[in-house]
């Protein structure tokens, strides 16, 4: 048998045990997906890049677009991070209550990034009515 099944004694246990293998194996599973289906979509490049070009904003009102796109982006990607982490050690953690926690805080930093990234437009469009563009 398993060494984690030795050390699960009470039937609650054991069934926790399973609920979490089940849960982690769910979990590689949707990565293993998500890898193949990004690598498939970045090999099939239907032309090939042109010669670099550098964007040179022509107004300010551009550069605040810019601005927003690039939080709305990065903000997103730290908040995915954060919530990939936080399900990890919700999965990991099987039922410690200080690693709960540590999840829950992780998924509450998530929120705030997902959030923090849906009022980005918002908070650009102030800065412009703030500059005046």
């Amino acid at each position: 048998m398993n060494r984690l099944f030795d050390t699960a004694t009470t039937p609650q246990r054991r069934a926790r045990v399973v609920r979490v293998r089940r849960w982690a194996t769910l979990a590689a599973t949707a990565c293993t997906i998500a890898v193949v289906l990004v690598a498939a979509a970045g090999s099939a490049a239907a032309t090939p890049p042109g010669p670099p070009v550098l964007a040179i904003a022509s107004s300010l009102d551009q550069v605040l677009d810019n601005l927003r796109n690039w939080l709305i982006g990065i903000l997103a990607a730290l908040a995915t991070v954060c919530l990939t982490v936080a399900g990890a050690r919700y999965l990991i953690g099987a039922g410690d209550p200080a690693e709960m926690e540590k999840a829950k805080s992780a998924f509450r930093a998530a929120c705030l990034g997902y959030a923090l990234a849906m009022l980005a437009p918002v908070i650009v469009t102030v800065l412009k009515s703030i500059v005046g563009a």
